[in-house]
């Protein structure tokens, strides 16, 4: 792209100041530019890109995209256009050489699922045979080749980066999460969605949309995108789920385990070990256990079908795939289960999904095994979910312990206390600053016929303590916990 056709492109109020004889890269963080390259400020949530357009010309940049008029120098171009924030998708694209046309593109959103339903989309492409990438909250992946992952949907100048890469590396599809940020905050503008997917929508991120109809409105936004020859995949058994797709242009796919939707699913028999599921009358095994993952794996089974491939090819496929690490994951090795407790690992950081994984736990598990729940919540974030997820972890735990999650810059001993003062029977509640000391203390102090639930945290390989991040897994520390335990017992102590 030359000058003139940036011009055309971004169809600017005006423009002053010198054309370059070249454009280098687009860049919205002035800390990354070069000399040529073009910054575009952008009004964010807390930061206005426009502070920073000073830095951007000290570092070399020779195109300035504004909201707002700038005096500069005469060799520096200034383009002044109404939305930046609503150019960028389109222009980060436009430059990259629109890599998300040379894709088939599909999007998941919800409020809880959207990992388990990506990855599972992924795992069924990949064991086909297909070259796909996967865009999420756990990892990035190129194919096969895995990067970690910094945010649930990145900016568009960083999509269409990976973008690039992935057409080069020869993926055909690429699946990935659609945040209610990335909506609102216009990052997948000019990517072409051909499949959309809704889990379910509740409670969270009201510290950023302030209510739940605002939130749910940001989900729509995927939806209403779409196009006439598009697909929306919809779990109408959610109370929004059928009003989600009810304005979009594209063919809808809704299916319910409760006979509400287009597909119905049900579920023939469940255990500790997996689930067999039927969908129109094809019955099929899947590893995941509890209703919430059934849903995602039915979402899971309809976007592949949409996508044009045998249904009952993608429900064989499915018994293969098992979804992704941190959602219900057991640390225990197999072998060693009937020696030391059950100890399962899961992301639940909302009230809706630590009900899920909670009940779940109890439907699966009799009387004779009593569940701990380990929870904290985060900080800098949502408040009214504090006393919701304690109600929860109550209402099905036999013991509760309450810890950190990731505190960030709030007071960890605060977050705590906010938790605390909703229990009703204080005698099976312990508080617990440190996670590592809450998961060990738990897990030595165990029976052997018992199930520990460590919520929260999932896949995360780190906590957020006073703005910084500091290595820490939740899975790496209960093994640790659980070795330790046995040498104990081999040692001579019983617990």
């Amino acid at each position: 792209m030359n000058f003139e056709e940036l011009i055309s492109f971004c169809r600017p109020l005006s423009v002053t100041g010198s054309a370059p004889n070249s454009l280098g890269s687009l860049c919205q963080d002035s800390r990354t530019v070069k000399k040529g390259d073009l910054f575009i400020a952008v009004k964010g949530a807390t930061i206005d890109g426009h502070q920073f357009i000073n830095d951007a010309i000290k570092k070399g940049a020779s195109v300035i995209i504004s909201e707002q008029t700038v005096e500069l120098k005469k060799d520096i171009a200034v383009l002044l256009v109404e939305d930046t924030r609503k150019l960028l998708g389109p222009l980060a694209q436009k430059l990259a050489g629109n890599p998300a046309e040379k894709l088939t593109i599909i999007g998941v959103t919800g409020t809880n699922g959207k990992t388990t339903v990506a990855t599972l989309v992924w795992q069924v492409l990949t064991k086909l045979g297909i070259n796909a990438s996967l865009l999420g909250t756990v990892s990035k992946k190129i194919n096969k080749k895995e990067y970690p992952s910094r945010f649930t949907t990145a900016d568009p100048i960083e999509l269409a980066s990976d973008m690039v890469e992935m057409v080069e590396a020869g993926s055909n599809y690429l699946v990935m999460e659609v945040s209610s940020h990335a909506l609102h905050q216009q990052r997948v503008l000019g990517i072409p969605f051909y499949v959309a997917v809704f889990t379910n929508l509740s409670h969270d991120h009201l510290d950023y949309h302030k209510t739940i109809n605002e939130y749910a409105t940001a989900k729509k936004i995927l939806f209403n995108s779409l196009e006439n020859d598009t697909w929306a995949v919809t779990n109408t058994d959610d109370e929004r789920g059928e009003w989600i797709t009810n304005s979009t242009k594209a063919k809808v796919l809704s299916f319910s385990f409760e006979g509400k939707g287009l597909i119905t699913a049900k579920i023939i028999q469940a255990d500790e070990t997996g689930t067999i599921l039927s969908v129109e009358g094809t019955e099929f095994l899947t590893p995941l256990i509890g209703l919430f993952n059934a849903y995602n794996v039915v979402g899971a089974l309809l976007t592949c079908t949409a996508l044009g491939f045998d249904g009952k090819q993608i429900a064989e496929v499915l018994q293969y795939c098992t979804g992704a690490p941190g959602r219900m994951e057991r640390v225990n090795q197999a072998e060693l289960l009937h020696l030391e407790p059950l100890v399962l690992v899961d992301y639940a950081h909302t009230p809706d999904a630590l009900e899920n994984v909670a009940s779940t736990i109890k439907d699966l598990s009799d009387d004779s095994k009593p569940l701990t729940i380990i929870f904290g919540c985060g900080g800098d974030r949502d408040k009214a979910k504090r006393p919701e997820m304690a109600k929860i972890a109550e209402k099905y735990a036999d013991r509760v312990v309450v810890t950190t999650d990731n505190p960030r810059t709030e007071d960890p001993e605060s977050i705590i206390s906010d938790i605390s003062r909703e229990f009703y029977d204080q005698s099976k509640i312990s508080a617990i600053t440190s996670r590592e000391e809450a998961i060990r203390k738990t897990i030595a102090e165990a029976k052997i016929q018992s199930i520990i639930l460590i919520a929260g945290k999932g896949h995360e390989t780190y906590q957020e303590i006073s703005g910084k991040r500091i290595h820490f897994d939740d899975r790496e520390i209960a093994r640790d916990a659980l070795s330790n335990r046995m040498d104990q017992q081999n040692s001579g102590g019983v617990n």
